[in-house]
């Protein structure tokens, strides 16, 4: 027995010291590496909606990427922009205000079982909703928000929980966005120090407190610094005594300056990292791209077929991001009374069939070092996981395919199909020769996969 105890006792310390626990800072908080289960999953769904899903406006056709966001319908009426003051005054009248719009957000038709198992179906493998936007409105009871969130105006539902559970319940991993400003809140632009320490600090940790959401994704951090955020205070709190502490991910919005430098995963929004800069480096660091469908993320009753990528855009731009080591959050954004648009549901389940197909090539790879620089030319991309390499063609290939810097392997396939794939090694090149297909034998309508089996690198 003691021989026993004495085992227990240097097993719980072991434990222990093998348990990291992290500091208030960025020296050490940038060291907890980001939970496995995200860098494999590749696939995620957004979903921005709140109040300004029922104006649903904001111009298509716009240059500035950020002009087309219906969700800033709030801000941009407060800033007298005209284009937007012009379409309320002309749809609405000039007595009605945004906060107005809120007794119309019923959700009368929200169905979360629904929406989660479109999500499951469309190969997505986690779900971010907006907890809070940046016009305050909050989808969950909040004690922070006790008169401005969806249980006391408008669906008179707990939205965030009825889907977190949803999500849950279908194997997926849930998540939150959570703004860290307020547009129509006085404190934020006049106190800083009292809106942090009373309203983002405690409403963050009542969120993971009460629903344990694996991401945390912020926003809205672009008017104060992460000291005045007060952001490593609660990364600390969140890494070390959270209930979600050990799966938690987190990405890099918490303070002017951080955004690719700091946090959890980098990520950037329509391929820009923030005001206008594109991303032209290749990210070593986990990251992730965010981007609707359509050019808002917010619902914009405007947009048309003209507006929305195709089922084989948003396949490509899942496998252009994952073929860079990337992950996608692709937005959809839902209507007033909670039914997701139709079109954004069919380009979800087209995804959810080509994964079904290919998702081998997707889910668990990284980016192969030798892939080349000029895929998106090409339309071939690349992927790979410890014992394959994966080329992904969006053309099919009208003759013998070329790849560098394989020497050698065991087989090549495609993935979805049993025809036979010759192909041949020579000089540190591998030549694949496709098969013939025809209609009736194609494994999917676009995006074909091909599976090197065991190459060797050259």
């Amino acid at each position: 027995m003691k021989r026993f105890a004495s085992f227990l006792l240097i097993a719980c310390c072991c434990l222990t010291a093998g348990a990291e626990t992290y500091r208030a800072d960025w020296e050490s908080l940038d060291k907890r590496p980001v939970p496995q289960w995200w860098s494999d999953a590749k696939f995620g769904i957004f979903i921005h909606w709140g109040v300004y899903a029922v104006p649903a406006y904001a111009p298509v056709d716009e240059a500035n990427v950020y002009a087309k966001y219906s969700e800033h319908y709030d801000n941009r009426m407060r800033s007298n922009n005209a284009v937007f003051t012009n379409f309320h005054v002309r749809t609405y009248g000039e007595r009605v205000q945004y906060a107005d719009f809120a007794t119309q957000f019923r959700a009368e038709h929200f169905n979360p079982g629904g929406w989660a198992d479109l999500f499951k179906r469309s190969g997505a493998r986690y779900v971010v909703l907006t907890s809070k936007h940046h016009d305050g409105y909050a989808l969950f009871p909040s004690a922070y928000s006790p008169r401005w969130n969806s249980q006391v105006i408008g669906p008179h539902r707990d939205l965030a929980g009825e889907l977190s559970a949803a999500v849950k319940q279908a194997g997926l991993h849930m998540g939150f966005y959570y703004s860290l400003l307020e547009w129509g809140n006085p404190l934020y632009k006049e106190n800083i120090g009292r809106w942090v320490a009373e309203m983002n600090l405690p409403q963050m940790k009542e969120l993971v407190m009460r629903y344990e959401p694996e991401i945390v994704w912020t926003d809205g951090e672009w008017d104060y610094s992460d000291t005045e955020l007060r952001s490593v205070d609660f990364l600390e709190w969140l890494y070390n005594e959270s209930p979600v502490k050990e799966t938690v991910v987190v990405n890099d919005r918490w303070g002017k300056k951080t955004r690719g430098k700091h946090g959890g995963h980098y990520t950037t929004e329509y391929d820009l990292v923030h005001s206008g800069s594109s991303l032209d480096a290749q990210f070593a660091h986990p990251w992730e791209e965010c981007r609707g469908i359509g050019g808002s993320f917010g619902y914009n009753r405007f947009e048309t077929t003209e507006h929305y990528m195709t089922s084989a855009q948003c396949v490509e731009t899942l496998v252009e991001k994952v073929s860079r080591g990337g992950n996608l959050l692709l937005n959809i954004g839902p209507k007033a009374d909670g039914l997701i648009p139709v079109i954004m549901q069919q380009r979800l389940l087209d995804m959810g069939r080509w994964l079904e197909v290919n998702g081998e090539a997707i889910y668990a790879t990284t980016a192969w070092q030798h892939r080349p620089k000029n895929m998106r030319e090409t339309k071939v991309y690349f992927t790979r996981k410890p014992d394959a390499i994966y080329a992904i063609c969006f053309r099919w290939p009208q003759a013998a395919m070329v790849v560098e810097h394989v020497a050698g392997a065991e087989s090549v396939s495609l993935l979805g199909s049993a025809l036979p794939v010759a192909f041949a090694c020579e000089g540190g090149k591998l030549t694949i020769q496709p098969p013939a297909v025809n209609p009736g034998n194609m494994p999917c309508e676009y995006a074909w996969t091909f599976k090197i089996a065991k190459p060797l690198n050259q």
